[in-house]
């Protein structure tokens, strides 16, 4: 299964002591992956410090990761520690490492070359033998020919490569996943365990998850809490497909429509719900999303507009 094979591969890299680049979709758990090379590895009981690079202000980028020294400027009255120096010995995680700024880029890209770095305002260098995990929702290739990274850190960061499929590529693990989430939940909640309807689960396995593992999680959660009983029926899932009544239109009665006024019924909701799923996941972008479908970009411009969805409505998911 996709699930355990990748676990493999982290556990592969746990023991060679370099940089991984951890790459997947939103919600397929990249912390996640990189916590178990972490505490699969020598540094076990070292820290693991996980920063948001997109949450840090391009000004500040510099004393986030490497501290400052007192006076280093009007506010600084004592030295502070940086990230670096707090992940000493251990790992330090680099989320949407896509989102760091040029000089951001500089500043990591100084460090990963020899493990030096300076605090602001100090005049000696000091050195960390933190590791670096990096992870991205993005093709960091692709921003490199864009002109957004560097191609030398973009080296530096890649040295081992792990790839989190999304759970729709993924669906023999989803049954195993929402089993274990239901043992979570009954965990946080101290209530009973429950389990799955074979019907629950066979609806489970053909969603899409356009959320990924964090949709899944989320549901689980939902349908525990709305379930009484040890066995949660489909209903409690409460799974959202996103084809309002007027794209799925009426019930097909055999006596009444023909093969052909159905098969259009069919594929119009099937269209409907595809490209209403691909514009969530691709956050509203016409072009990411002709990537992701390998689909032309004006093709499927003329598709959303047969079925009258506005992309805007996704830019904000």
């Amino acid at each position: 299964m996709a699930f355990k094979v990748a676990c493999a591969q982290l556990r592969r890299y746990a023991s060679c002591d370099v940089p991984v680049l951890i790459e997947g979709e939103t919600g397929t758990g990249k912390e996640l992956a990189a916590r178990e090379i972490h505490y699969s590895s020598a540094r076990r009981e070292l820290p693991f410090i996980p920063v948001n690079c997109g949450a840090i202000a391009d000004n500040l980028i510099e004393n986030e990761l490497f501290g400052h020294e007192r006076g280093a400027y009007t506010d600084a009255k004592c030295a502070q520690r940086g990230l670096i120096d707090h992940a000493r010995g251990g790992t330090l995680f680099l989320d949407e490492v896509d989102a760091l700024s040029g000089k951001a880029q500089v500043a990591l890209l100084r460090f990963l070359e020899n493990n030096e770095y300076r605090p602001v305002g100090g005049g000696m260098i000091r050195i960390s033998d933190a590791r670096i995990i990096s992870a991205t929702n993005s093709c960091l290739e692709e921003r490199v020919a864009a002109g957004c990274f560097r191609s030398d850190l973009q080296y530096r960061l890649n040295a081992l490569r792990v790839r989190l499929p999304p759970l729709r590529e993924r669906a023999d693990d989803v049954p195993l996943l929402a089993e274990y989430f239901v043992g979570v939940v009954a965990k946080r909640l101290r209530g009973p365990m429950k389990h799955w309807s074979i019907d629950a689960l066979q609806a489970l396995t053909t969603h899409a998850w356009p959320g990924n593992v964090r949709e899944l999680e989320n549901v689980v959660l939902r349908a525990y809490m709305r379930t009484e009983g040890a066995i949660i029926e489909l209903d409690a899932a409460e799974l959202v497909f996103s084809v309002p009544a007027d794209a799925v239109g009426p019930v097909i009665d055999g006596s009444k429509d023909s093969f052909i006024e159905a098969k259009h019924h069919a594929i119009r909701a099937f269209e409907y719900r595809y490209l209403s799923q691909l514009m969530r996941r691709a956050g509203g972008n016409v072009s990411a999303a002709a990537r992701m479908s390998g689909t032309e970009r004006r093709q499927l411009g003329r598709l959303l507009k047969k079925h009258g969805i506005e992309t805007n409505q996704f830019r904000s998911q």
